[in-house]
């Protein structure tokens, strides 16, 4: 995908390999509104504007750098769904979210995310993101692990976390910002563990954490979509690792980008 980087801007000459919609409406980020332009999103104190133009799309920000990895720009999606396309359940999903891309986001951003996604919905999710950053900074940036820190279970409950109030209380407390950098070196099934370790992190937290957060492409988080999915086109099965661990022997390290097709397709469409 073709394009270039200049001084607080990107310009993407491409609409098959780029698309802000399919990139933020698919479930992998909550930080992000749209707007009659086109669309803002924030990783954690950055914000970068897209607009669409005739040619493709040109992004604003102040930190060209982090958001050209951010929108992981450098990878040949191209490839990626010419490879996939082989596989004819992924053929319609893929030209419905053509163009998707999976963020590098900040990993701690990902944790705290996804633990408030636990059982939730996506507005509910971004409204409660929303609460927590008018709280801690007051601004658009999202909370550092620190000021987090300074909200009691109270706090969290008053600003609609519900069950997940507690759980996102003691996972701040066990959550070592340079630690989950280091994790990063682990092969996947001890990271996976290691996720699973903090409080409110399940399977499926566990597993978009590592897709979205440590960008493993070998992992395939099963939710209510996927599984529907999984039981309408493979044998009915109602294990939820079982359906991961079979869907990982079909699409291999392939998985995590198979995973992002199939459910934004599988929920935009019903």
């Amino acid at each position: 995908m073709e394009y270039k980087i200049f001084k607080n801007k990107i310009e993407i000459y491409s609409k098959q390999d780029f698309n802000p919609q399919h990139i933020l409406e698919c479930g992998q980020i909550f930080c992000y509104q749209k707007t009659s332009q086109g669309y803002q999103v924030f990783s954690k104190n950055k914000k970068a504007t897209i607009i669409e133009k005739s040619w493709g799309y040109q992004v604003l920000c102040d930190d060209e750098k982090y958001f050209e990895n951010f929108f992981d720009l450098k990878t040949d999606y191209s490839c990626i769904k010419a490879q996939l396309s082989k596989f004819e359940i992924l053929k319609n999903p893929i030209k419905f979210g053509e163009g998707i891309r999976i963020l590098k986001n900040d990993i701690f951003e990902v944790i705290v995310s996804f633990i408030i996604s636990a059982n939730n919905n996506i507005k509910r999710i971004q409204k409660i993101i929303n609460s927590l950053k008018s709280v801690c900074t007051h601004s658009s940036d999202f909370p550092s692990l620190n000021q987090l820190l300074q909200l009691s279970v109270e706090d969290f409950y008053s600003l609609g976390l519900g069950y997940r109030a507690p759980q996102l209380y003691k996972a701040l407390r066990q959550i070592d910002e340079n630690l989950i950098l280091q994790w990063q070196a682990l092969p996947t099934p001890q990271l996976r563990k290691n996720l699973i370790s903090l409080s409110g992190v399940g399977p499926k937290v566990a597993d978009c954490i590592l897709l979205f957060g440590y960008g493993r492409k070998d992992v395939f988080p099963v939710d209510t979509w996927i599984n529907k999915m999984y039981n309408t086109y493979y044998s009915p099965l109602n294990n939820r690792q079982k359906i991961a661990n079979n869907l990982i022997n079909i699409f291999g390290n392939l998985s995590g980008y198979a995973q992002q097709y199939l459910f934004y397709y599988q929920r935009s469409s019903l």
